[in-house]
């Protein structure tokens, strides 16, 4: 463990200090004065052996308090640099919850993040030391990135997907294309849907999911069945087939969340989730507003028409 390298075991079991915490600033203080006078002592004793050693004691008491002063200046200097960096911190601190007290952010959460920060870097080991910290530059990578306007992780993040599908509040508009087709046979899938259903039984938040295909022989009884259980949870959901839209309307997988808030899966080469991205920009949510509009148009149109209700 790393306290073995600085603190000894006594005979009594209890941790002896290191050697050179023993050794306190004042004794090295006086061994350095006594050196340099002693120093200066036997030095003017060499240099002025015939005038009498008045001139070794006034050297050796000149030097010796010169040798102290300077190393109480340095220490001062030591001491004050400490305070104003302490200070500056405490200055910085104040500022930063100031700041956190007079947003929309509720200041007890950032408290306990800090409280509990603190608590690991004190108690917890090196591993769990370097994950919290992994952890906590992930958060403020986010936080970051939201101020900004935008931020991303690499692969899907269906925590974000659960959590801001808890805090929605008015509207969830969803497109699924193949990128995700898979995620809803899995394990984070049912935890969404129930975050979905819970959000439309208590808080009256109106969901509409777009499932889109390229061909009509794409809609399977396995994507029927789908939509339908999406249903049953009182979500809009219908099927779009993109090969029978009039327009020309761009196709992507996104969420946009009470019209404020875009999330989006983004495909690798081999249309596979790659990365998630998360904006607040109002340019990107009214282009995937608009881009949901026709899309859900197009559906609408599709559902009426002879030739694709006898498919889907």
């Amino acid at each position: 463990m790393s306290g073995a390298s600085s603190l000894g075991a006594g005979s009594n079991g209890h941790p002896v200090p290191r050697q050179e915490q023993r050794m306190p600033r004042m004794f090295w203080r006086i061994l350095i004065t006594a050196t340099a006078a002693g120093g200066a002592f036997l030095l003017t004793s060499i240099l002025n052996e015939d005038d009498g050693n008045i001139w070794q004691w006034v050297a050796s008491i000149v030097i010796g308090s010169a040798a102290l002063i300077v190393q109480f200046l340095i220490d001062f200097g030591e001491r004050f640099e400490k305070v104003d960096t302490r200070f500056n911190e405490i200055l910085a601190a104040t500022t930063l919850f100031s700041q956190v007290d007079g947003s929309v952010l509720r200041s007890d959460e950032v408290t306990r993040l800090v409280l509990g920060y603190t608590k690991v870097r004190e108690q917890g080991g090196d591993i769990v030391q370097a994950f919290a910290e992994k952890e906590l530059g992930r958060l403020a990578k986010m936080m970051e990135g939201l101020g900004s306007g935008s931020a991303d992780c690499p692969g899907e993040n269906h925590e974000w997907l659960i959590d801001i599908t808890d805090c929605v509040k008015m509207t969830l508009d969803a497109t699924s294309t193949s990128v995700d087709r898979e995620f809803w046979t899995s394990g984070p899938a049912e935890r969404y849907l129930a975050a979905q259903e819970k959000a439309i039984k208590r808080r009256g938040v109106e969901i509409r999911r777009l499932f889109i295909v390229r061909d009509p022989d794409e809609v399977t009884s396995e994507l029927r069945a789908l939509c339908e259980s999406h249903r049953r949870r009182g979500i809009d959901a219908r099927i779009a087939v993109r090969s029978l839209m009039q327009s020309n309307p761009r196709v992507s997988d996104f969420i946009v969340f009470d019209g404020e808030l875009c999330h989006e899966t983004k495909p690798d080469q081999e249309n596979n989730p790659d990365s998630t991205l998360l904006s607040t920009e109002p340019d990107h949510i009214e282009d995937h507003i608009t881009q949901f509009t026709e899309l859900w148009a197009e559906a609408e149109r599709q559902q009426t028409a002879p030739r694709v209700t006898s498919e889907t």
